[in-house]
């Protein structure tokens, strides 16, 4: 590995504990909700922030090295380019601070800003870019100190819906060609999905669930995640097919599982009916109508009951069923539509 670090960081009310490694060339995203620690985890890696922890780099402990001598190279949210430097001038900032001579620096410089597409620009301040000119004019400052660490700390936040699919799909590219190891901090779980090799899900100042996109979708472990990737998520104790849940309920699965599992489903899975539904085995229960959202051209239902669940229907069937919310509605789910999986790693 690249990295490998222990990021401890303590605070009234709040401790961060979380153990990282990234290998080179590898992306890893710190995905959680406000306040779960991922840019505290950031800051720390980077020597911004107090670390109890320790950070290795390439083999070298970092503990006592200040950040200007880390090669660490650090993209924040808001991309803090000097206002009064040429663009030029800020991405041959890092050079120029590590000794380089100011011509050498400036056709450095100029090289990153060709390989992002920004040469024109060179002479211009950052108050003339657009969002998304300014992401990358940040990308290059970070990548031109030739970094063995690279941290990104939310870098699409700032740009509008249209702009943010558009340098999503440049960053990929940039990405996918940097050699070294990077941290990717995000509460965007499509930016995590697209960007990232590996997901480190972060809640609280804990790692709850780590993996690869795919391993985090298929089997989120916490209702954050499930939220995340649009799925309904319940924890409790299975046998003989059927899953007694902690939260009250039970669920008939179609899988060999025993002792403690979670069973996630997605809400297009679940049918709605003002009767309770007659016809092959499934599970069915009733629940009260909590609230009715539109999505596009589905509606998402919101259901209390035992258990309570999110379902995906259509604007007919809001209409033939009366769905408002304090409305009583049974919902059913075959055991077929539902995944159920060991709740121990």
């Amino acid at each position: 590995m690249s990295l490998r670090a222990r990021v401890v960081v303590e605070r009234p009310r709040f401790r961060l504990d979380a153990a990282l490694e990234v290998a080179d060339g590898e992306v890893v995203a710190l995905l959680g909700p406000n306040g779960a620690g991922k840019t505290t985890a950031l800051r720390a890696l980077a020597g911004l922030t107090q670390n109890r922890g320790s950070v290795v780099l390439d083999g070298e402990v970092l503990d006592r090295v200040p950040p200007e001598r880390r090669r660490v190279g650090v993209v924040f949210q808001d991309y803090l380019l000097f206002p009064h430097l040429s663009v030029v001038d800020n991405v041959a900032f890092g050079p120029r601070c590590r000794g380089t001579g100011r011509a050498a620096a400036r056709r450095e410089a100029m090289e990153w800003l060709e390989r992002t597409g920004l040469a024109e620009y060179a002479d211009v301040k950052p108050r003339s870019l657009s969002g998304g000119q300014a992401q990358r004019v940040a990308l290059a400052r970070a990548l031109a100190v030739h970094p063995r660490l690279l941290l990104l700390d939310e870098p699409l936040a700032a740009l509008d819906a249209g702009t943010r699919l558009e340098i999503r799909a440049r960053l990929r590219q940039h990405l996918a060609g940097f050699e070294a190891a990077t941290v990717l901090v995000t509460h965007d779980a499509l930016d995590a999905m697209v960007l990232a090799d590996r997901i480190v899900v972060l809640e609280r100042g804990a790692i709850v669930q780590e993996g690869t996109p795919a391993e985090i979708t298929r089997r989120p472990r916490t209702d954050y995640v499930a939220r995340l990737v649009g799925l309904n998520l319940y924890r409790g104790r299975a046998a003989d097919g059927v899953v007694e849940l902690a939260a009250g309920g039970r669920l008939s699965v179609d899988a060999p599982v025993t002792g403690e599992v979670f069973v996630a489903f997605p809400p297009s899975a679940v049918a709605l009916y003002a009767q309770r539904p007659e016809g092959s085995p499934r599970n069915v229960w009733r629940g009260t109508v909590m609230g009715v959202e539109r999505q596009g051209d589905r509606v998402r239902v919101e259901l209390s009951g035992a258990p309570p669940v999110v379902a995906d229907v259509t604007p007919a069937a809001v209409a033939e069923l009366e769905l408002l919310a304090g409305q009583p509605v049974w919902a059913a789910v075959k055991a077929t539509e539902t995944h159920a999986y060991p709740a121990q790693v």
